[in-house]
């Protein structure tokens, strides 16, 4: 606040007041709002501006604006900021459009002004091609402004649609988030939450006691463990606001200002890229799991794979890393986790990731050891068939460069659907211990040869005599190979060789799709 300097004292005394007032409202209502806040373990919203943004970079944008409604009350108190600060700054030296909500002014409930202020916000990183990112900590639409601040919610969901797929969009939820407020972080690309601290629900505890009769706290209704394990509407549950701020960071470093750019790339030196480590993680009983994560780690950069949605359908693994210092996306099955298997949720987690990936240029690279989709009635009649089907569509639509590796295991309609060079993928690679088939040799055994092995007089060691027949023939990387389905049969240790360059190779691709205004993806 710039001090004024007047030659009538008792003037200068009122405006130095004046400004003390305005400063305390500008922090959010004063030294005992901010001590409250601290005491419920959260940041204050203009702390966790300071520790998200690099230092000294923050603009502040309309911090003089005040609400407009004299209903109720509202007409004896007002205060600057009207309960969100916005503005813009860098991270990691690049542009950011960020708004945070102060929950002590009006429990940071959305008016009229206070929605203004964000739709501005949005409006701008949209026009200049960089990324938004919204600290959310609301207790909801402002009662007393009634349907105004309902229409303030409505204009803040349709700027998130517009920027969808053109600007990276990140939201953090650093307390309550009830209500129409969810929507909007719905929308956005990538959802944080504070343990303990945040919540995300369309209906609170009490409303649902009343309804249902489940008597819930607002922890297990909505906060961030269940939102990370069992919903998966956060990809990212963080210990406290500071992790959580510092996870918004490193995410950025991974992604582009723009689905214009190509994503950030880090100084790399190249040197023996061999890893032999890779060559004992595969357990040589194709039943035993290993943990896929072993495999990213052992391809890419050293210390750069970062997941996304870790806690929630753990069959599959997401997330970006660096691979040449150059950022891709990495989507892979996890055996140590129901083996692996395609099911409703890990479909739905991996369709979103490649389409996240597409929208702003970042490669993806695919992992597979995948024995097929979950069978049984709860996923028939949770519609896996259209669920997995989103999957097989985001592979289907993306153009960035795809390359896939057969770690073991590639099934049935799984291994279409892992980004088969039948749905458009740029190179694939296999493992020498690949298995390309229908279904499991046994499987595979007891159909193909059920009459031969009922009349053996000794059906066990038929049964064992053409499931070794039926893997020699078909649970290999070969077959396909001769077809042109796999492009070559690859060592492990010699993986991250062959993913250096097929990336280099494909860096300029380009693809042109059929003239529409967008698919219809099995929503």
């Amino acid at each position: 606040m710039a001090k004024r300097k007047l030659q009538d004292p008792t003037l200068q005394e009122k405006f130095e007041e004046l400004d003390r007032k305005n400063e305390e409202a500008l922090l959010g209502g004063g030294k005992e709002r901010i001590e409250q806040q601290h005491a419920k373990g959260k940041l204050t919203a203009r702390e966790r501006i300071e520790l998200i943004l690099d230092p000294g970079s923050f603009e502040e944008l309309g911090k003089f604006v005040m609400h407009r409604s004299k209903d109720f009350g509202l007409d004896k108190t007002y205060i600057l900021g009207d309960g969100v600060v916005t503005g813009y700054g860098t991270i990691h030296g690049r542009l950011v459009y960020i708004f945070s909500q102060d929950f002590t002014v009006f429990g940071g409930s959305l008016s009229e002004t206070h929605a203004e202020k964000i739709v501005k916000i949005m409006d701008l990183a949209l026009k200049n091609g960089a990324p938004i990112i919204g600290l959310n900590d609301s207790g909801g639409a402002r009662i007393q402004e009634g349907v105004v601040s309902l229409g303030g919610y409505a204009d803040i969901f349709y700027r998130n649609t517009l920027a969808s797929g053109v600007i990276p969009q990140i939201s953090a939820i650093m307390g309550p988030c009830a209500g129409g407020a969810v929507y909007s972080p719905a929308i956005t690309d990538f959802i944080f939450m504070v343990e303990n601290t945040s919540f995300m629900f369309v209906t609170g505890p009490n409303v649902v006691r009343t309804v249902t009769h489940e008597d819930v706290t607002a922890e297990v209704l909505g906060g961030a463990q269940t939102h990370s394990t069992k919903s998966g509407v956060t990809h990212f549950a963080c210990a406290n606001e500071v992790e959580c701020l510092n996870q918004i960071r490193r995410l950025l470093s991974y992604i582009p200002q723009n689905c214009e750019e190509d994503p950030p790339s880090v100084p790399y030196t190249p040197s023996d890229e061999s890893r032999p480590q890779l060559n004992e993680i595969v357990p040589a009983n194709p039943n035993h799991p290993y943990d896929m994560r072993d495999v990213i780690n052992g391809v890419v950069d050293p210390d750069s794979f970062f997941e996304v949605h870790r806690n929630f359908a753990e069959n599959i693994v997401v997330g970006f890393a660096r691979l040449g210092g150059r950022s891709i996306g990495i989507v892979g099955n996890q055996p140590a986790s129901l083996a692996g298997v395609l099911d409703i949720n890990a479909s739905v987690k991996g369709a979103r990731f490649v389409r996240f990936c597409d929208s702003f240029n970042i490669p993806l690279l695919v992992f597979v050891d995948v024995p097929g989709f979950l069978p049984g009635t709860d996923q028939e009649w949770n519609a896996i068939i259209t669920n997995g089907a989103k999957l097989l569509y985001a592979f289907s639509e993306a153009t960035v460069p795809r390359v896939t590796v057969i770690t073991r295991k590639a099934y049935g309609g799984a291994y279409d659907v892992m980004n088969s060079k039948h749905i458009g993928a740029d190179l694939n690679f296999a493992w020498p211990t690949a298995e390309i088939a229908v279904m499991g040799a046994r499987g595979a055994a007891e159909i193909i040869f059920k009459r031969e092995i009922a009349e053996a007089p000794d059906p066990e060691k038929k049964l064992s005599e053409k499931v070794e027949e039926y893997t020699r023939k078909f649970a290999n990387p070969y077959r396909a190979a001769h077809r042109g389905y796999i492009d070559e049969v690859i060592y492990p240790d010699q993986t991250r060789i062959k993913l250096l360059k097929a990336y280099a190779m494909l860096e300029n691709k380009v693809v042109t799709l059929p003239r529409k205004k967008h698919g219809n993806i099995p929503l």
